[in-house]
């Protein structure tokens, strides 16, 4: 688009825009007045009387798999047992407390942030959205907040119990805790605790005023030079909305430093025991306060670093400042001076990347590498299902009872190994999803959890580089992790793979179990749940109208009816997204 030069362009640009942007926010204001209602009370009794129901076994299973588990050892269970109860107690209180704020928040700025996406680029009938999108998408979206949390309570929650108590390798040893250590890591927390709170939150208050003048200064410069975020026509709308909203935005801050506060102040007790050392703790307990300083000063872009003490509270660390120092004096007393004004005048220059070339690398957003998982395990389930891989059992057993390793857990895990595989034959830097599209470290998305997952892929894509997969190794591969358990080399010796290497079995047997290990681990997050369900729920009734299988009357019913119910939602919602989701699947090939 074209961006206005000049003053009278820009005085033009914001006086067009400002009854522009009062109407949408009147208008979006109606329907949070109207909707937000009921959005909020549908995620705050739904959401509390789930988790409020559920409390009595979650309360008893807790203590149950703590006592059984082997992976914990006897001091730290008793320990647990002690402390347990006051979190425990505490759940119901926070579910209430939560779902409140939570519904309130969802049903006012869901319809308001809806009322301004319907004027973006790419919707057609801008009119009829402005005044349709925001009502019964969010109504249906506060359903759908509310499934996602019975999900993560009955199925993710156990599932995480289900690991605690399972039984431990021959090589892995319980966690347990010193008796001797733990006096002195209380009386730090006991320290430290105030001492950051107090220092962290002061730090924040006093640093807030500038954070909401640079933020409207930057906010309004933009806006009126179309620059930054608001260079897109798409996002012009949300100009004026950001720079209402930007004070909230302001005060969430300092409310999200007050809580972190009490973190670094725990923190402090485990870096004590750690340590074996008292100074240490303190260290850090300092050290915390000059680093969250650091971090709001490269937030506000004020000056580089902290004015405050950063001591060292590792000791490898001390140590290594230590045998530096010795290597300098050292150097410095041996080296004739002529060599060492040659070495000063010689000084290699490190220059670091510009900030400009990553802020031009457009990422990826978490939703397109979910939507690739999900679109691959789309594909990759009819071809299995034409091979007899998956059955119509498995389906059945997945849809009434939720429960399926094979659909759940081994079809994301081949669909993420055969990305694997052709990302090592195409000698990748990265993950090959598609023929045009490439996931390396600079456009993954930014988000801890994916950073976790990124890692462990292109270590896996590199060993997967070292086997040299032909094609029928990969053939058979999709059969293996379908149907074996792949836990020793001999599991595969009447199963037809081309190489008769135990060394190469067992090297694939042990990815196989890692990303299975990983899959298991996504498959918690309540979303995960949620979408594989109406996957594996399209995947069952396809084949049957294509006579691929004999489904059961009741499922086949049961199937139906859920899926009429969500699409009767799914209206609601489809213009709610159709522009984004274009946008975030773009061109990606799921195959």
């Amino acid at each position: 688009m074209q961006v206005p030069v000049g003053f009278l362009s820009k005085l033009w640009s914001l006086v067009s825009f400002l009854p522009f942007f009062i109407l949408l926010l009147l208008l979006g204001s109606v329907k949070a007045v109207l909707i937000g209602p009921v959005a909020a009370a549908i995620v705050f009794f739904g959401n509390s009387a789930v988790i409020i129901g559920l409390w009595p076994a979650h309360f008893i299973w807790t203590y149950y798999c703590v006592l059984k588990t082997e992976r914990i050892g006897l001091v730290l269970k008793i320990l647990i047992g002690i402390l347990l109860p006051l979190p425990l107690l505490l759940l119901p209180v926070l579910a209430i407390v939560g779902s409140l704020l939570g519904g309130i928040g969802y049903g006012v700025f869901v319809p308001l942030m809806a009322t301004f996406e319907a004027v973006g680029e790419g919707v057609t009938d801008k009119l009829a959205h402005c005044f349709l999108d925001g009502t019964a998408g969010t109504i249906a979206g506060a359903c759908t907040v509310v499934r996602d949390v019975t999900d993560f309570c009955f199925h993710s929650y156990f599932s995480f119990m289900d690991d605690l108590i399972e039984k431990m390798g021959d090589d892995e040893t319980p966690l347990d805790i010193k008796l001797s250590y733990l006096p002195r890591s209380v009386l730090i927390v006991c320290i430290a605790v105030p001492v950051d709170v107090l220092m962290i939150s002061a730090v924040a208050l006093w640093k807030s005023p500038c954070m909401l003048l640079k933020g409207w200064q930057r906010l309004c410069e933009d806006l009126v030079g179309r620059e930054g975020p608001f260079l897109e026509t798409v996002c012009v709308p949300f100009a004026g909305l950001a720079i209402i909203l930007w004070p909230l935005a302001v005060i969430g801050g300092v409310i999200a430093s007050f809580f972190s506060s009490f973190l670094f102040g725990f923190h402090a007790g485990l870096i004590a025991y750690q340590e074996a050392s008292f100074q240490m703790g303190l260290a850090y307990m300092i050290s915390a306060v000059a680093i969250f300083d650091e971090y709001t000063n490269d937030l506000l872009y004020l000056r580089e670093g902290s004015c405050l003490p950063r001591p060292k509270y590792r000791k490898a660390d001390i140590q290594k400042g230590e045998t530096g120092q010795n290597k300098v004096r050292y150097s410095a007393t041996t080296e004739p001076a002529e060599k060492q004004h040659g070495h000063n005048k010689h000084r290699r220059v490190v220059l670091h990347r510009s900030k400009t070339f990553m802020q031009t690398i457009q990422r990826l957003r978490p939703i397109q590498i979910w939507d690739w998982l999900f679109r691959s395990c789309e594909l990759n389930g009819r071809i299995l299902l034409s091979e007899g891989l998956i059955t119509s059992e498995d389906m059945e057993e997945y849809i009434t009872k939720g429960r399926g390793k094979k659909l759940s857990i081994k079809l994301p895990a081949w669909c993420i190994l055969q990305c694997l595989i052709r990302s090592a034959k195409s000698d990748s830097h990265g993950l090959l999803i598609s023929d045009d599209v490439e996931v390396t470290n600079f456009n993954w998305p930014k988000e801890k959890v994916f950073d976790w997952m990124l890692g462990p892929l292109l270590v896996i894509k590199e060993q997967m580089k070292q086997l040299d997969i032909n094609e029928d190794e990969e053939m058979c591969l999709r059969k293996l992790i379908m149907t074996n358990k792949n836990e020793k080399p001999s599991d595969w010796d009447d199963s037809g793979f081309p190489s008769d290497d135990n060394i190469k079995r067992g090297q694939l047997q042990a990815i196989i179990r890692r990303l299975q290990g990983i899959v298991a681990n996504m498959s918690r997050v309540p979303s995960f749940r949620r979408r594989f369900i109406n996957l594996v729920r399209a995947l069952y009734l396809e084949a049957i109208e294509a006579g691929a299988i004999d489904g059961s009357r009741d499922v086949k019913r049961r199937v139906k009816a859920d899926v009429a119910s969500e699409n009767i939602g799914e209206e609601g919602t489809a213009a709610d997204v159709e522009g984004s989701s274009n946008d975030t699947l773009g061109n990606i090939d799921m195959v």
